[in-house]
């Protein structure tokens, strides 16, 4: 079964019926700069762009040799997916799948452009050990009839910050979309109210990474202290958390620092 599976799921996007109204989309610089600003690189890490009409990769950065020991202008998508660990390939192939649920029946497929997918699974090295790796995922085009044609990409080595996953999904949204997060593949019952993340709060997310009191956070958003001890009593709660340590770990378990 293994790797059949998650072409299965990729096969599924290209049959989805969807909204014919929909027109096909590039990207324009601005938001290129969005996108790229929105990428969280935590460690080690490396890029490539997925074309899933025919799979092939291309813009393979040189991060991939020291990962994987494969050079960049050789690699293959199954290359790449054959590093997953076997044991994670099931939930590699259920996250894709509830991916494309959510865009389906909740967020809607005309926002595919305006999401940040992220999850974790275990990598192989070069040296042949397995080690804990954050997936994000954007959406670069979409198609006249609402599929995902081409994607960016990364992955981070993160085992230096969370040595065991979550396994669940986020989407964090771009251009003041919601954000999504803790959405459990393997309990799909339990994610009748998805958590959601307001932008801002993204943002002092962030910035409480980066060792910024409340005062500090206030004054660097231009905003009141009380408004930001009410949305950090929010993000700790959404987060399920006690203290800033726990957060931090679910934040990049969750793509978002």
């Amino acid at each position: 079964m293994g790797l059949s599976k998650l072409y299965q799921v990729w096969e599924e996007n290209q049959r989805a019926q969807i909204n014919t109204d929909l027109q096909s989309t590039d990207l324009k610089e601005a938001d290129l700069n969005e996108i790229f600003n929105s990428i969280v690189a935590a460690g080690p890490y490396y890029y490539y762009v997925i074309d899933f009409y025919d799979m092939r990769i291309s813009h393979v950065s040189d991060g991939i040799k020291d990962i994987h020991g494969i050079d960049a202008e050789t690699v293959t998508f199954n290359d790449i997916l054959s590093f997953i660990h076997p044991e994670d390939i099931d939930f590699v192939s259920r996250a894709e799948a509830e991916v494309l649920n959510m865009f389906n029946n909740v967020i809607g497929r005309d926002k595919l452009t305006k999401q940040k997918v992220n999850y974790c699974f275990r990598f192989k090295m070069r040296d042949n050990t397995y080690k804990l790796f954050s997936h994000q995922a954007i959406v670069l085009t979409i198609d006249e009839k609402g599929g995902f044609s081409k994607s960016f990409n990364i992955h981070t080595d993160i085992s230096h910050l969370v040595s065991e996953n979550n396994y669940k999904i986020s989407l964090l949204g771009l251009f003041g979309e919601p954000s999504y997060v803790d959405i459990d593949v393997y309990n799909l019952n339990s994610n009748k109210i998805v958590k959601s993340y307001s932008k801002r709060e993204i943002e002092i997310v962030r910035l409480i990474s980066e060792g910024l009191t409340n005062i500090e956070i206030s004054t660097f958003l231009n905003i009141a202290i009380d408004t930001v001890k009410n949305h950090r009593k929010n993000i700790f709660h959404k987060a399920g958390v006690k203290n800033v340590a726990q957060l931090i770990k679910r934040s990049v378990l969750d793509g978002i620092i």
